[in-house]
């Protein structure tokens, strides 16, 4: 099955940080988002190169899972090169995560990833599903059976991050590939947006509109809500070809028009 994919992001500093330390790259067949650290130097360094590590991927007709690992490599080989080359950006370290296109024969698949507490979703049946696993302390504690997951959000370790680029000696991904369907949405975010909303108040923010004015309402609600961090997301939606897509009326690095997904 042919599908296509219209997608749109949105990013903002928040109303308490002085920076945004997030980066976001949305070009078919890759989406990514990052996080600087915020306790460490320059995250907006780090986090800019992590998405310019996986520009070479952008608007490719097809990536395999092997690009997708050798994009985080290359990534956390440059932050190191940086740091190592500016002193002032020693220790700088950002989390990644995403989701690209990725094809097995004639059939569309997600491949979703992750390093550190940024996420991706899936909307199924009108429920809001996480993908992808954080690497976090808290998640530790979690999967342990020490801690509630209602609780983690107020846990004094909730920012810590187990493994990030930069900072993890080998911050390898977890990789996640599943087949894409007809209607389905996709969720990239920082945690900027799981701090302030519940999964019942992300997926109403997600319904009845198209992907760019999703991302947009989603970033508005955070702020809404207290926009303490940075906060980025990207909305991906796959559509039957023969669908009639909103297309934006200007085209810029945070919406993308409706693009065929099939490769060539």
């Amino acid at each position: 099955m042919t599908l296509t994919l219209q997608w749109g992001s949105a990013t903002n500093t928040g109303l308490v940080r002085s920076q945004n330390q997030d980066a976001v790259l949305a070009a078919a067949p890759v989406f990514v988002v990052a996080d600087g650290l915020g306790g460490h130097a320059a995250g907006e360094v780090a986090s800019r190169l992590a998405v310019e590590a996986f520009a070479p991927l952008a608007y490719r007709s097809e990536v395999i899972r092997a690009d997708i690992v050798q994009a985080v490599a290359d990534a956390h080989a440059g932050i190191l090169a940086h740091a190592a080359a500016d002193p002032a950006t020693a220790h700088m370290g950002t989390t990644v995560s995403g989701v690209a296109v990725v094809w097995f024969g004639e059939s569309m698949h997600w491949l979703a990833f992750n390093v550190g507490d940024s996420r991706v979703y899936r909307v199924e049946s009108d429920h809001l599903v996480q993908v992808t696993v954080d690497h976090s302390e808290v998640q530790q504690l979690i999967d342990a059976g020490d801690l509630a997951a209602e609780d983690a959000a107020t846990h004094p370790r909730r920012n810590v991050v187990t493994r990030a680029l930069g900072i993890s000696r080998d911050p390898t991904p977890d990789c996640w590939v599943f087949p894409a369907s007809a209607g389905e949405r996709l969720l990239i975010c920082t945690d900027g947006l799981t701090k302030e909303l519940r999964d019942d108040e992300i997926l109403a923010a997600l319904a009845g509109a198209t992907a760019p004015a999703a991302a947009e309402q989603l970033v508005a609600a955070a702020l809404d809500h207290g926009g303490r961090d940075n906060v980025t997301v990207v909305v991906v939606d796959a559509l039957p070809t023969s669908e009639t897509s909103h297309q934006a009326s200007e085209a810029d690095d945070r919406t993308g028009p409706p693009v065929s997904a099939r490769p060539s």
